[in-house]
């Protein structure tokens, strides 16, 4: 917890919420990372928080995640005003409204068939298969890091530029090259209630940076967990302070 801490005491400053648009990233930022995505828990307190925050900043508040969008709904229900999942590849610019999907181009169905003979081999992995992409994930098989990332290297030279590999949390994304955590909160940042505010994104991994330079771009606040906040839990408490402390 923070005590008696709350947003002046960080080392960076914040525009008034009412000026002010919040795309957060979810696991390991809003959540504590977990085993397996499927057994995150969402603390208590913190939709809360994030009601409080959204009513705040007008509603300009979203969540930034790898994950797809009817997983963010099971876990935070309608409490972000917009939700971009898959690193971008889907986005629903508001509650109830249509998810747009960027075009992909089409994954290679052998790398979706070498990947799972491979994991086949290796107890403890775990393949997750997205729209245009794929994780290999090794949470509870560390020593398959360096076999996994071999051969994830292998399938992306093949496509010439075309998909990029990128480390995560105890995994190996491939994932289309263009479409990332920036281009996402470029495209939020351009319709309504987002528009004409200076963007706050906070992230934890390294999926994260693009998004990170991106709202710099725009004059907005970059934030890492854990060079700016320590743990999830101090930059949850950090968040509730926005609304029930000193603002």
């Amino acid at each position: 917890m923070l005590g008696s801490l709350g947003a002046q005491d960080f080392r960076f400053h914040l525009p008034p919420l009412n000026e002010t648009a919040f795309l957060l990233d979810f696991d390991g930022t809003l959540v504590d990372i977990a085993p397996t995505p499927e057994s995150v828990v969402v603390p208590n307190g913190l939709l809360d928080s994030l009601r409080h925050l959204r009513e705040a900043c007008g509603d300009a508040l979203a969540v930034v995640s790898g994950r797809p969008i009817d997983q963010i709904d099971h876990f935070l229900g309608d409490v972000p005003f917009a939700v971009a999942g898959e690193h971008g590849v889907a986005i629903r610019h508001r509650p109830g409204g249509p998810i747009e999907r960027a075009a992909l181009p089409s994954l290679p169905l052998e790398w979706l068939a070498q990947a799972r003979d491979l994991l086949a081999t290796l107890p403890g992995t775990r393949l997750e298969h997205k729209e245009g992409g794929f994780v290999l994930h090794y949470r509870t098989a560390p020593e398959a890091a360096e076999t996994l990332r071999q051969a994830a290297s292998e399938w992306v030279q093949q496509s010439k530029g075309t998909f990029l590999l990128l480390p995560a949390k105890m995994a190996w994304e491939i994932r289309p090259a263009g479409i990332d955590k920036g281009y996402a909160v470029s495209l939020l940042m351009e319709s309504p209630p987002f528009t004409g505010r200076k963007p706050v994104f906070v992230g934890d991994d390294v999926t994260d940076e693009d998004a990170i330079a991106a709202v710099r771009r725009m004059g907005g606040v970059g934030l890492r967990i854990p060079s700016d906040f320590p743990t999830p839990s101090i930059f949850r408490a950090w968040l509730g302070s926005l609304t029930g402390g000193s603002r």
